[in-house]
């Protein structure tokens, strides 16, 4: 397994900051625009309106998950 250092929210720039101490997420730290974009993402597809519920999206990504053997 890969371990890559989470930078501290005072090791980020504010305008970087996201407020989810998500690991998944925060393991982009080391590069904070790609965190940022991370975020928005994740935002965009899970929470904002679109043609599937928010119900449906999470069992999708339940879903995957487990076919992929995550173990978060």
């Amino acid at each position: 397994m890969a371990f890559i250092r989470y930078l501290s929210d005072q090791e980020l720039p504010v305008e970087e900051r996201v407020p989810d101490n998500d690991n998944i997420l925060r393991v982009h730290g080391i590069h904070p625009a790609v965190m940022r974009q991370h975020y928005e993402l994740y935002l965009e597809l899970m929470h904002r309106p679109g043609p599937l519920s928010r119900r449906q999206r999470e069992m999708i990504a339940v879903r995957v998950s487990a076919l992929n053997d995550c173990h978060y």
